[in-house]
């Protein structure tokens, strides 16, 4: 793999971010289940789902002022996707989920507080490392824009089991953790909660 490129999906074609999706579960969701909530989602056309996508990326504008994710690029090819925004944008962690919240008091609507919701990995990419990448690319970012801080709610594996391609779209501990995240809290027997506070960082 040569060196990755991570560009801000405003500023790339939306079929680059089709093409990263294809056609599988990433494709069917099209980053729509987070942000809905599972009752919005469910019933949900997928090409409806896709023109939603559209709208949150302001793929190709540059000139947006907002974006949903980012693209990663090997040698021009586009090869993954992480969903990163402020954390009001994904409705599916409010009302009864447990996973941000259990165990903390924090402000649901605070957008200075960003997520990193969903990675994709192209077929024919997985395996290399990628997500990682993407991780340490999506931490960068919301820097930039000025969060305050970001947050992961990674998956981990049940009872010593094996977390599969679908469950790891959310991401797992270590993937967090290298993009210089710690763990906060453990909402769930499946969940963590995974941040890095960016004013510490720079006070050290």
């Amino acid at each position: 793999m040569a060196a990755l490129e991570f560009r801000p999906a405003n500023e790339v074609p939306f079929d680059d971010v089709q093409t990263v999706l294809g056609t599988s579960q990433a494709g069917r969701c099209q980053c729509q289940r987070q942000v809905l909530g599972d009752r919005l989602w469910w019933d949900m056309p997928v090409g409806e789902r896709r023109m939603r996508l559209a709208e949150q990326s302001c793929a190709g504008d540059p000139a947006a002022s907002s974006t949903s994710g980012l693209v990663a690029y090997d040698d021009g090819e586009p090869v993954g996707w992480v969903a990163v925004a402020p954390r009001p944008t994904y409705r599916r962690y409010f009302g009864r989920s447990p996973v941000a919240w259990r165990g903390r008091h924090e402000d649901r609507d605070d957008a200075d507080v960003w997520v990193a919701a969903c990675f994709v990995v192209r077929a024919g990419f997985r395996g290399e490392g990628l997500t990682y990448e993407l991780a340490a690319a999506a931490v960068e970012f919301a820097r930039s824009r000025g969060a305050a801080a970001l947050e992961g709610y990674p998956i981990v594996a049940a009872d010593g089991g094996e977390v599969v391609w679908d469950e790891a779209s959310v991401g797992t501990p270590q993937v967090f953790a290298a993009a210089g995240l710690t763990e906060v809290s453990a909402p769930t027997s499946r969940r963590r909660v995974l941040r890095i506070d960016f004013d510490e960082v720079s006070s050290r």
